[in-house]
């Protein structure tokens, strides 16, 4: 039966709850063609594209839906891929709702065009057919150095390279990706099907990946520009510290930050069972955050066999994570204790985690971030049992770059400080952006500000 194209959008297909709380698959299935060519011909191909201005990289929407809806994947893919190097990653992950189809016209009256889904598909689709990104200039024999193999690190190199410049990736840990292969699980983005082919194609227009590289000990910034005839640098090493409430018990057996309980799953793979890497299995899991970071935890806990509780202290209009994730984490059985924060985590036996004890929050004026202050209502205090916390409250940088690199600021979150145009920091030649400047963001926020920095390299370059 043809699928008509109307106000509302084409459902998606996914796996089921209770079938999917059961497995690492894919959650989300795609769009068919049929489905995509549908969804596709509800775009109205706007004259002033408001959908491209809420895209931090500025895709060109209505060009690659327009061939699309023609049905001609290889120039839907070349309009897509000359915008972003991570489309099959951006379609899965990147927070379309408040960004691109929050702006869409289509929206006012009926359902926004779903850019992000659509945006998957012709990924997947080239990726299937062999398409590869084109290659734009001829090599100028300039080399740049980048530091982290993440969305922001990727996204530079893939620019530089397209501009004819010699990169080289250089990643600490031992398999490219960053946030995108340690961070991520896999029934949200597929590695070997999703994350390796895009790395590929970065690979493809020449930038080479190093691994096992650590900025700051294997070798200096000073050492890549001075020795290694680096002329400029970009550090997109993200942000990959962990916080901390520092409340009493918080060193007690059983309490993880979310970063090494998502890493041993997802970069070590440790929910498999041929796996060499040891991951904890309890029963009761709780979470302590909102953001995505927290619904993967959570997701994560819930498929290695653990009842798993939420607990946030602002109400459910504040979480900060995407509505599809809180929507599926609810769909699969994970519970939510909002306008609840932990002050103390209780201990059994030998150490271990028994207990998170809580109090019950109320909302209060709003805070520096403009949402309203979470204020504790006295006498509400209550237990919850556990037998392991993690703990999802964001990150920052690591400092070992910055403290290893004479005349590269900081501010006192850490962060490097990049006030200049495109990136430029307080150190000549040296440029930085994602999560490295701003703290723990999202992957197409990164992703922007390494295509701005590869636009304020060149400049540097053919200006030196």
């Amino acid at each position: 039966m043809a699928i008509t194209a109307g106000l509302e959008r084409v459902p998606i297909s996914e796996q089921s709850p209770e079938v999917r709380a059961k497995n690492f698959d894919e959650v989300c299935l795609g769009y068919t063609d049929e489905e995509a060519v549908a969804e596709a011909s509800r775009c109205l191909n706007c004259k002033n594209p408001l959908c491209v201005q809420g895209c931090p990289v500025n895709v060109n929407i209505p060009g690659f839906i327009e061939a699309l809806r023609n049905n001609d994947i290889p120039e839907s893919y070349a309009r897509l891929s000359g915008c972003t190097a991570l489309p099959a990653i951006c379609g899965r992950v990147c927070p379309q709702e408040t960004q691109c189809e929050s702006k869409c016209i289509r929206g006012i009256k009926g359902d926004a065009i779903a850019i992000g889904k659509l945006e998957r598909y012709v990924a997947d689709k080239a990726r299937e057919i062999g398409l590869k990104p084109a290659v734009i200039s001829e090599p100028n024999g300039h080399k740049v150095a980048v530091i982290g193999s993440g969305p922001a690190g990727l996204t530079c190199a893939g620019d530089l390279a397209r501009m004819g410049y010699d990169v080289t990736i250089f990643e600490a840990l031992h398999e490219a990706g960053g946030v995108l292969t340690y961070g991520i699980p896999e029934f949200r983005l597929p590695k070997d099907r999703v994350v390796a082919p895009e790395i590929d194609n970065i690979k493809s227009l020449g930038v080479k990946i190093e691994t096992n590289v650590i900025i700051g000990k294997s070798v200096t910034i000073d050492e890549l520009m001075e020795d290694e005839g680096f002329e400029a640098v970009f550090i997109g090493s993200g942000a990959g510290l962990p916080m901390f409430m520092n409340i009493p018990g918080e060193n007690a057996k059983g309490v993880f930050s979310a970063n090494e309980f998502l890493t041993r799953s997802n970069l070590m793979k440790a929910y498999r069972d041929d796996s060499d890497t040891p991951i904890f299995r309890p029963s009761r899991v709780t979470v302590v955050g909102g953001g995505n970071v927290a619904m993967d935890a959570a997701r994560t806990a819930l498929r290695l066999g653990a009842e798993v509780t939420v607990v946030y202290r602002r109400s459910e209009a504040e979480l900060p994570a995407r509505a599809e994730e809180v929507h599926h984490a609810k769909e699969e059985g994970i519970n939510f204790e909002l306008l609840t924060n932990p002050v103390e985590i209780l201990t059994g036996d030998e150490h271990m985690v028994s207990g998170i004890k809580c109090i019950r929050m109320e909302l209060g004026e709003p805070d520096q971030s403009g949402r309203r202050r979470p204020v504790p209502v006295e006498g509400s205090e209550f237990t919850i049992e556990t037998d392991a916390v993690i703990m999802a409250l964001g990150t920052t940088p690591n400092p070992m770059i910055a403290d290893a690199t004479p005349g590269l600021d900081t501010n006192r979150r850490r962060c490097i400080v990049a006030e200049g145009p495109y990136g430029q920091t307080t150190k000549a030649g040296v440029f930085a952006g994602g999560d490295a400047v701003t703290g723990a963001a999202t992957v197409i926020l990164a992703m922007g500000a390494g295509k701005e920095a590869a636009l304020g390299i060149d400049e540097y370059i053919r200006n030196k």
